[in-house]
């Protein structure tokens, strides 16, 4: 495909009932979305940037709106059982399974894909990618629109994902026809990806369905072996430069990052270091003339506060005993280190289980693969 320059619109504000959504406002947003038009509509997860799927025109926009790299496949969102038909060759016994069991919700499954969908949207794959959310406006917008939405998060490629809709103004206005405002998002970190047309179902980016959780489902399912490495560096992509287009969004680039440089703290072994360790780290960067910063869990925040030499900026995620608090707020935080007064800033690991393997994902992915063990 021949990519320019995004359009530059008017961008308009609906604010619309999250719990009931006014029906004039959804056929509104509805016949943006059939002209070819771009809406940034909330979602249980974030907030996601949404297009015609089955419009090759209007999926450019997408890319173009979020400088999103071409060869990062979007996500397909639909709101009931038979638009399927339109989008995949077949559905699996496992897909049904989970589909059941998980749908509407934070769980994208990766099936093999009907000739109808354009390669714009699965940059050229034989794969696509399926997702019923598991939110009113969203499901509403599709219902009005009458055809399936292709949608990654509504903020610019390689920024944190938009939680409120203030993050998608901040970084989208003047970029998309309308934004549904719907208050924050309740899930905070994207859906799993579940790719189930290989010879075992493998999870190639971990999200609001956790491992535990499918594994109840379909027991043999894996972890992409080097998921956890999550060793990137700035649009640069993971592991063997002739890997091809990865299956899902989520795999290549580094996501998530706030401009401030981020350091994620590991201990030579993978656990957490203690704060002792953390706070000797400090000083060495100190002595090297930064000005450090530490995200921290609200366990460890006050010997952060009580240290001789505390960080010049502490900020707490949430709890390790709620990982779900983690998981909501998030992206949100990653944007306020932008607004801190230091030049790097230092992030705990969490114990990488249950909900924790997103979140982890998320952090190795926000620090472009930068990690210090110590």
């Amino acid at each position: 495909m021949t990519l320019f320059s995004p359009r530059i619109v008017d961008t308009e504000f609906q604010i619309v009932d999250a719990a009931n959504p006014e029906p004039e406002i959804m056929a509104h947003a509805g016949e943006i979305i059939r002209q070819g038009g771009l809406v940034a509509f909330p979602t249980e997860t974030v907030y996601g940037l949404g297009a015609n799927a089955l419009d090759p025109e209007a999926v450019q926009q997408i890319f173009l709106a979020k400088g999103r790299p071409l060869d990062n496949p979007l996500i397909v969102h639909i709101a009931d059982w038979s638009s399927l038909d339109q989008l995949v060759v077949a559905v699996s016994e496992p897909a049904r399974l989970l589909g059941e069991r998980f749908w509407p919700g934070p769980l994208t499954l990766v099936l093999p894909r009907h000739p109808q969908v354009p390669a714009e949207v699965t940059s050229g794959l034989d794969t696509v990618a399926i997702r019923w959310p598991d939110h009113r406006v969203a499901e509403d917008l599709i219902r009005a629109a009458g055809v399936p939405i292709a949608a990654p998060s509504a903020n610019r490629s390689g920024k944190p994902s938009p939680t409120d809709a203030g993050h998608v103004m901040e970084d989208l206005g003047g970029r998309v026809e309308l934004i549904l405002v719907a208050g924050e998002t309740g899930v905070g970190v994207e859906s799993t990806v579940l790719d189930l047309t290989g010879p075992v179902p493998t999870v190639l980016r971990p999200g609001g369905v956790t491992l535990e959780k499918l594994r109840a489902v379909i027991p043999n399912v894996v972890v992409k072996e080097d998921l956890q490495k999550s060793d990137v560096g700035l649009g640069t992509p993971t592991g063997r430069a002739n890997e091809g287009v990865p299956p899902s969004p989520g795999m290549r680039y580094t996501h998530y990052a706030p401009e401030k440089p981020l350091l994620l703290i590991e201990g030579e072994d993978g656990s957490q270091p203690s704060v002792e360790k953390i706070l000797q780290a400090v000083d060495q960067l100190r002595a090297q003339g930064h000005t450090v910063g530490v995200l921290t869990s609200s366990e460890n925040a006050a010997l952060y506060y009580a240290a001789a030499n505390p960080p010049e900026y502490v900020r707490v995620i949430g709890s390790r005993e709620n990982m779900a608090d983690v998981a909501l707020y998030l992206f949100k935080i990653l944007r306020e280190c932008d607004l801190a007064e230091v030049d790097l800033i230092l992030v705990e690991s969490f114990p990488e289980e249950g909900l924790g393997l997103a979140i982890m994902d998320r952090l190795r992915r926000a620090c472009g693969g930068q990690v210090m063990r110590i």
